[in-house]
């Protein structure tokens, strides 16, 4: 499963009410850790298919929802278990981190 592209409009939908895990990539295009750690989450969302879904919202675009989880600077991944942001993931890391961390949290 290929990472989903998210909004202000479509977050309620694409994930507060999705079931099971969202991981949600706050980032933006000037954000060069932000780009660095891209591929690295396209690669785990194919790798664990069904078990994540990998959202990203760009903070420039859709500010509303990166003020309200609090998200100060980028990349910010925060992971919802159905709805509820349950842990949170600050800065690039590498892939074997960002894997472990979601496995750990959800």
């Amino acid at each position: 499963m290929a990472t989903t592209v998210v909004t202000d409009e479509s977050f309620d939908t694409d994930v507060l009410k999705a079931s099971g895990t969202v991981v949600v990539d706050f980032w933006a295009e000037w954000c060069g850790p932000c780009k660095m750690i891209a591929p690295a989450l396209e690669e785990i969302s194919e790798e664990m298919g069904e078990q994540v879904k990998i959202a990203k919202l760009n903070i420039d675009e859709n500010q509303n929802m990166a003020m309200k989880y609090g998200v100060r600077s980028i990349p910010t991944l925060i992971l919802f278990k159905d709805g509820e942001p349950v842990s949170t993931q600050i800065g690039a890391a590498p892939k074997n981190k960002l894997a472990d961390w979601i496995r750990t949290a959800s």
